[in-house]
């Protein structure tokens, strides 16, 4: 039996009939999730500015606020885990830099504490290789490129640090890109965004396309001559939300060789869920809260929101139709997986944390999904799009060097940063 939902989870889904749950355990076993986008480490520098002595872990912390600990991964089937080295877009130069880089300790204190369940990855073949020791192979992917300051020599250092995707922006605009929700500011991909996109190549870093706009989205698959990714989006077919992801650039996606990562954020998923978020947010604002803030004290006041006005509750289900048309528009071959668990004050019904991934597994073997095409969904497709990263980045790195270009030369806009 699931447990019961934290406050402001969503409330737990009618059980899938126990054949299919049985096959979805056993499919997971073989082929693990890989997520691509998972928030604990913003958790844990808010929570306990990541002091594991007060936060362990290795317990189970269902109720507790988190939607991630070492058991729940071991319950959901979780085989690889990208950890979000977000920072907040507030924060900007050096100050988005710092934080950055105190993310990446963070993550790496981690993987220190609990080298048993969790095993440091920075290739497809780390990632296999932790499968075969039966321990989660983590990553690293930073959440903006406000994380990078305008600065080819700080992308080096972060995938030096093991860093393997940026997402090119947050909520956000950086001066070289256009965010999704934001104003236009270049109209999607600058002469120097495209320059970061071509050294990322270079180095073997996953371009990462969630939160940007549809037209950044469009100027990166121009430009990249490797797999890009989608950590953490949907389909906007499914729900209009410019978060989502257009049919023509999913369409594109088998020609690109990337991978479309499905997230579970409800106001991403759920028409319905959209205006309500909206209010809830500014509720949160009224009291001087972020709306990506999940204090106990914020979550109270969601609560006492959602009370007065009750949530559309996006479901299993729901997650499962957008996967349906991805993989129509995309291809089985170019969909995965990315929940952004501890990125969202709410989750679906039957996906309230990370062990939630069978119930999904087993609505998609429902709809009469193959075990070969879930085994694509869940680990293969994301770690063939790393492996095919890597084959661009050395056949890059024998034709040139990094590169030394800068935003004012590029851009024409001298001191700017990002």
């Amino acid at each position: 039996m699931r447990p019961a939902a934290v406050p402001g989870s969503s409330p737990r889904m009618e059980p899938i009939e126990p054949g299919f749950d049985e096959q979805a355990r056993e499919l997971l076993a073989a082929h693990p999730v890989v997520d691509g986008h998972n928030d604990l480490p913003w958790a844990l520098r808010e929570r306990v500015r990541y002091d594991l002595d007060r936060l362990d872990l290795a317990a189970n912390h269902c109720g507790g606020g988190l939607h991630t600990d070492i058991p729940r991964l071991r319950a959901g089937g979780v085989g690889a885990q990208f950890w979000s080295v977000f920072v907040r877009a507030g924060m900007a130069g050096d100050d988005a830099v710092s934080a950055t880089l105190e993310q990446i300790d963070g993550v790496g204190q981690m993987l220190d504490r609990y080298p048993a369940d969790l095993a440091p990855a920075l290739t497809a073949d780390d990632m296999e290789a932790a499968r075969a020791q039966g321990r989660i192979a983590s990553l690293m992917g930073a959440e903006g490129g406000h994380s990078i300051n305008s600065s080819l020599a700080t992308l080096r250092a972060l995938y030096a640090l093991g860093v393997r995707y940026l997402t090119l922006t947050h909520n956000s605009n950086v001066p070289w890109a256009d965010s999704a929700t934001d104003e236009p500011g270049v109209g999607g991909l600058s002469a120097f965004g495209r320059e970061v996109v071509r050294e990322m190549n270079r180095l073997g870093m996953l371009v990462d396309l969630s939160h940007v706009a549809a037209s950044t989205m469009r100027h990166a698959l121009d430009t990249s001559t490797a797999p890009v990714v989608f950590s953490h989006s949907s389909a906007r077919a499914v729900c209009d939300h410019v978060r989502n992801i257009p049919d023509d650039v999913l369409e594109r996606l088998p020609g690109n060789g990337g991978v479309a990562m499905a997230t579970f954020v409800p106001k991403f998923i759920l028409p319905a869920a959209i205006e309500w978020t909206l209010a809830a947010d500014e509720n949160l604002r009224s009291h001087g809260h972020h709306p990506l803030d999940m204090s106990a004290e914020a979550m109270k006041l969601h609560a006492a929101f959602e009370e007065a006005h009750p949530r559309p509750v996006a479901t299993v289900a729901t997650v499962a139709d957008h996967l349906d048309h991805m993989r129509e528009a995309a291809g089985v071959d170019h969909i995965g997986i990315g929940g952004d668990f501890d990125g969202t004050a709410f989750t679906p019904a039957g996906l309230d944390d990370v062990s939630g991934y069978p119930n999904l597994i087993a609505e998609l073997l429902r709809r009469g999904w193959s075990t070969a095409d879930l085994a694509k969904l869940t680990w293969q497709n994301a770690v063939r799009v790393l492996r095919d990263a890597e084959s661009v980045a050395r056949e890059e790195r024998a034709r040139r060097g990094p590169s030394n270009a800068t935003i004012a030369v590029l851009d024409g806009r001298a001191g700017l940063r990002a």
